[in-house]
């Protein structure tokens, strides 16, 4: 029995999946990817960030929000590589809901987060996930994720 070897993206293929742009495009590269299964991504953090002059000056931190967001597209990556999609005009991934989110440390400019996604089922095109984030190894938040196509001009 053979296995394929996991697929790497670097940005321009990220570009082609994903609809995000700067400054909201908040993966960098994808290490790692088994259609079907799994997906290890990477986003770089830097002070030139456009959220960190408010958030908080004097001690920049990443909104967990945008923490979020990135793991939510390392997800959408994830779901349109293992049903073999491209970025379509009229259709878009969308973030259906999040259960679970647990925060356990700041990131912040000069982190490297790690983002690990796997599947945990697709039911009639509703997608459910496990999510985590990292930096140096440490956790720095988790969380269940759900997403569905959807064309964008749908209610």
């Amino acid at each position: 029995m053979t296995t394929d070897a996991p697929e790497q993206l670097d940005i321009q293929k990220i570009l082609k999946l994903l609809p995000h742009r700067y400054p909201f495009l908040l993966v960098d590269r994808v290490t790692e990817l088994v259609p079907g299964k799994s997906a290890t991504a990477i986003k770089n953090v830097t002070i030139n960030e456009p959220f960190f002059p408010g958030h908080f000056p004097g001690r920049p931190v990443m909104p967990g929000v945008m923490v979020l967001e990135a793991l939510a597209q390392t997800c959408g990556i994830l779901a349109m590589r293992t049903t073999d999609d491209e970025a379509v005009a009229e259709e878009l991934y969308y973030f259906l809901g999040i259960d679970k989110a647990r925060f356990k440390r700041p990131v912040g400019p000069g982190d490297q987060m790690i983002m690990t996604v796997s599947i945990k089922r697709n039911i009639r095109g509703v997608w459910r996930f496990e999510t985590e984030a990292r930096v140096d190894g440490v956790l720095v938040c988790k969380a269940e994720m759900m997403c569905a196509k959807r064309r964008h001009n749908e209610n």
